[in-house]
């Protein structure tokens, strides 16, 4: 078991360069528990030319916020390539959670600028890869180029490259759960960020759900 306070290596994105990939993506995903707000993946391309792992960077559940904001500019700088996507809590309820994740991706590697020759994912299932007959329908990303993809349990913490992700991704959609509590006051999403705190199902129950809620989710009445 992956110890939470070892920092992570570059072991397994290196085995994948080292097997013939040139540029290996690694893609952390933010948000999948949520009730509002979306889900938002964050994907950080590497190549033989990064060495070492980026200091201080951990899974962004380990981290500050403030420690997180700091990183994002030193994980850019780091990566090849970096990118987040996005898929909107009406796009979760008209996919679901696993078709919304696949959306995300691929925004965020349309978003990157290049298509890696492989994409590390954390935990143990493919989400990325859309079925057969593709199901992925998304205006704004036209013909759909999906990688192929490796899982590795625990990668968030076990591989820098996921981490560096899930900063970027973590970041990203904080500020705008931020933005849309200027909009949503009562919900607080400024500090739960959408998940389901006590105070944000009460909020739930008295002002019922807004646009930005997951409807097909087992919402409080």
């Amino acid at each position: 078991m992956a110890d939470r306070g070892t920092p992570p290596t570059l072991e397994v994105e290196h085995s994948l360069l080292a097997a013939g990939a040139r540029r290996v993506g690694a893609m952390d995903e933010v948000g999948r528990g949520a009730i509002g707000g979306p889900v938002s993946v964050g994907l950080v391309v590497l190549d033989a030319s990064v060495v070492e792992p980026l200091a201080g960077v951990r899974d962004s559940k380990l981290l500050t916020a403030a420690r997180r904001e700091a990183l994002v500019p030193q994980v850019r700088q780091w990566a090849v390539a970096w990118g987040v996507g996005h898929a909107e809590a009406a796009e979760v309820d008209a996919w679901g959670i696993v078709g919304a994740l696949r959306l995300a991706g691929h925004r965020a590697l349309a978003g990157c600028g290049v298509l890696p020759d492989v994409v590390l994912l954390d935990g143990s299932h493919d989400w990325l890869t859309p079925p057969d007959p593709p199901e992925l329908v998304a205006p704004d990303l036209g013909a759909v180029v999906a990688p192929p993809v490796t899982t590795r349990v625990k990668a968030d913490l076990r591989c820098a490259a996921v981490a560096a992700a899930s900063v970027l991704a973590k970041v990203e959609r904080d500020a705008r759960m931020v933005e849309l509590a200027g909009r949503f006051p009562v919900y607080g999403w400024d500090g739960n960020k959408g998940y389901g705190s006590a105070a944000h199902l009460d909020a739930v129950r008295t002002h019922g759900p807004c646009e930005e809620h997951r409807r097909s989710w087992n919402l409080p009445g």
